[in-house]
């Protein structure tokens, strides 16, 4: 039968098939002395908990294993949909907000609205040569905060990551902003639920994400290049009758829709402020860079092509969109509610069945921006705190192999966002492009640098075209800066050197804990179990440092039998404790449970309740890290001591805190 182990020939001798039996719902199952794995069972579900846990998978999926970490590549098709998103969707705000600043200067002033988007595709011309010179030097992904934090420093690196946390932060709340405004333009009676409606959508996009929705290309395509056929199809049919009807210079601007009183004269500071607001267009720009690994080889090339596709795209729908509601007099000003891109629509087609797919398209791309935000914020934290910059738990995945708590931040700074704001675009935008243009800076300074420092072949073209465009972006985001400090900008330049600080204060912390915990790799512990006791006794191993040596020595003065147990739950991780545990402690044996669920605490109470078979009684020491103030303990990885909850109920098992205070 099929389901029977087959024996093969080999050599003349018959060679049995060799299978892994474990019995029915074993929390951890033996690979080979010494070698454990943990199961999906490990994890109990028993009482008030158990029904929470059960709650919780009904709603974000049960858990998966590491093994299901490997993602294929994708191609450049479905690359321009995954990571053009947030770029492509800035079309659908950038023309509206350079409106709404010329408009302070009266109707007469709109004609300036095409030179300002021709200056900013220039702009976005000179970014986009600049990162496709990131890509090359950086095939495995290089966001700002990794180019500036290698070539630069500490402190630029973490200014970067500060102004990337609160870029994702922003995209999120103004995609969903601007989702809920194009939504609300073609049906008005949404208005008033404006911002309940953005904070549904932000849980929505939240709750995929926590589901581990992966970025296929179906998700991805159908809105994205639904959005540019629809749009790209509005502009070429716009542009065609007006070359039909009476007033066919298309360069012309056409009457205003209606008269809009000047507040204020046109200044070059005003037209300063406009540029600067619809410099909004090159959010997102970067995306690509962030996402070279993800592409099937040869993975810069490709990700060179993808991104020059997307700019092409991206200033083709701009500029159309910008030169249309020009020539149609369309006018946005302070308290409006019909969108810019409503209004070119309905100027093209009337209120008729493609307007609808028009703002219907719009407003997906839009929602798919906001994903873009939940693609790069939790990843960015991911990496912040492996490097030890944000509290450990960021780099833990959850149920879905996603990073849980990235995305469980982002969402409640979305929310506080949407809710402060009013989930109102304009308001929004003002606190948008500064952190992009300080970061596009930054990472060109840091591949200027990286140019003079290695000088690979080429390094000169290169350093010059970096550093252009780092001089363009720095004066940018100098003119950003001054143009919209007063329209809330003043919050970011508040905001950035405050994360700042927070995550230096945190990488300080940990450099401290480090230093306070070292222990040489290549020093050998003369650790003997040899106390009056035979009773088994069970120290858990986060990693070999001085609390872990601490109480291993308890545990040898102790007992005769001693058993170091480690659970290795990352799959990213080669997990070196086992390779030098025979150097360092050569007389206490090492139990290692491989742990793909992730959980910690669940797998050692299940191997010490599986062992509690063999012997009557057992001891438990923990090594537990004390620390001073409250504000540390979140720093500090504290999971073992759910252990004691999960053997309570174990008479049999005594636990013992091994303390180690920091000073």
């Amino acid at each position: 039968m099929a389901d029977e182990p087959s024996l093969t020939p080999l050599g003349g001798q018959r060679q049995p098939t060799t299978y892994r039996i474990a019995r029915p719902h074993a929390g951890v199952i033996p690979l080979s002395p010494g070698q454990f794995e943990a199961t999906e069972y490990a994890d109990p579900r028993t009482g008030m908990r158990g029904r929470l846990l059960n709650a919780k998978d009904a709603v974000i999926g049960t858990s998966m294993s590491n093994a299901r970490l490997a993602q294929e590549r994708i191609s450049k098709k479905v690359a321009l949909a995954v990571f053009s998103s947030d770029a492509l969707s800035s079309t659908a705000y950038a023309t509206q907000e350079i409106l709404l600043i010329l408009v302070l200067a009266g109707t007469a002033s709109l004609d300036l609205s095409l030179p300002i988007a021709l200056a900013i595709t220039a702009l976005l011309a000179v970014v986009v040569i600049s990162y496709r010179q990131l890509i090359r030097a950086y095939p495995n992904g290089g966001g700002a905060y990794t180019v500036a934090h290698e070539n630069l420093g500490k402190a630029p690196g973490l200014v970067a990551a500060a102004a990337l946390l609160v870029d994702y932060s922003l995209t999120a709340a103004v995609s969903i902003a601007a989702c809920v405004e194009a939504l609300a333009s073609a049906i008005p009676e949404i208005h008033d639920f404006a911002v309940p409606l953005a904070l549904g959508l932000v849980m929505l996009v939240a709750l995929g994400n926590l589901r581990g929705i992966r970025e296929s290309g179906t998700i991805f395509a159908i809105p994205t290049y639904g959005f540019i056929a629809i749009l790209g199809v509005t502009l070429v049919v716009g542009v065609i009758a007006v070359f039909l009807g009476d007033k066919p210079n298309v360069l012309a601007t056409g009457t205003p829709r209606h008269a809009v009183p000047p507040e204020q004269a046109l200044t070059i500071f005003l037209v300063l402020r406009a540029f600067s607001a619809g410099c909004a267009a090159l959010t997102g720009v970067e995306a690509i860079s962030n996402g070279v690994s993800a592409f099937k080889p040869p993975e810069w090339k490709n990700a060179m092509t993808t991104m020059t596709a997307m700019a092409v795209l991206l200033a083709f729908l701009f500029v159309g969109t910008t030169l249309l509601a020009r020539h149609f007099g369309i006018v946005y000003a302070h308290g409006d509610k019909e969108t810019v891109m409503s209004q070119v629509g309905e100027e093209v087609w009337g209120r008729n069945a493609i307007y609808y797919v028009l703002q219907v398209f719009t407003a997906g791309i839009l929602f798919l921006a906001a994903n873009t935000a939940y693609s790069g914020f939790p990843l960015l934290g991911a990496i912040l705190a492996r490097d030890g910059y944000l509290p450990r738990t960021f780099h833990q995945r959850g149920n879905r192999l996603v990073f849980s708590y990235g995305i469980a931040a982002l969402t409640g700074l979305a929310m506080l966002l949407l809710v402060g704001f009013n989930a109102d675009t304009t308001r929004l935008i003002p606190l948008y492009a500064l952190g992009v243009f300080l970061c596009f800076t930054l990472a060109q300074a840091g591949m200027v640098r990286r140019w003079l420092r290695q000088r690979d072949a080429g390094w000169a073209r290169s350093a010059v075209i970096n550093g252009l465009g780092c001089f363009v972006t720095g004066v940018v985001f100098a003119i950003i800066l001054v143009t919209k400090f007063g329209e809330g900008g003043y919050m970011v330049v508040i905001a950035v050197p405050a994360i700042t600080v927070l995550l230096w204060s945190i990488g300080r912390f940990y450099v401290r804990l480090k230093r306070r915990l070292h222990v040489a790799p290549d020093h050998a512990f003369n650790l003997v179990p040899k106390g009056r006791s035979r009773e088994v006794v069970f120290v858990p191993v986060e990693e070999i440092n001085l609390p872990t040596v601490m109480a291993l020595s308890a545990a040898c003065d102790r007992s005769t039998n001693v058993t170091a147990v480690h659970v290795n739950y990352d799959a990213e991780d080669d997990d070196a404790l086992t390779k030098q545990w025979d150097l360092q402690f050569p007389h206490i044996p090492l139990v290692v449970i491989a742990s793909p669920f992730r959980t910690v605490a669940e797998p050692l109470a299940w191997y010490v309740n599986d062992r509690l078979r063999e012997t009557p009684s057992a001891t438990v020491i923990l090594p537990v890290i004390e620390v001073r103030r409250f504000w540390q303990r979140p720093l500090v990885n504290q999971s073992l001591r759910r252990m004691r909850g999960l053997l309570k109920r174990r008479k049999t098992v005594e636990f013992i805190e091994q303390p180690f205070a920091l000073q």
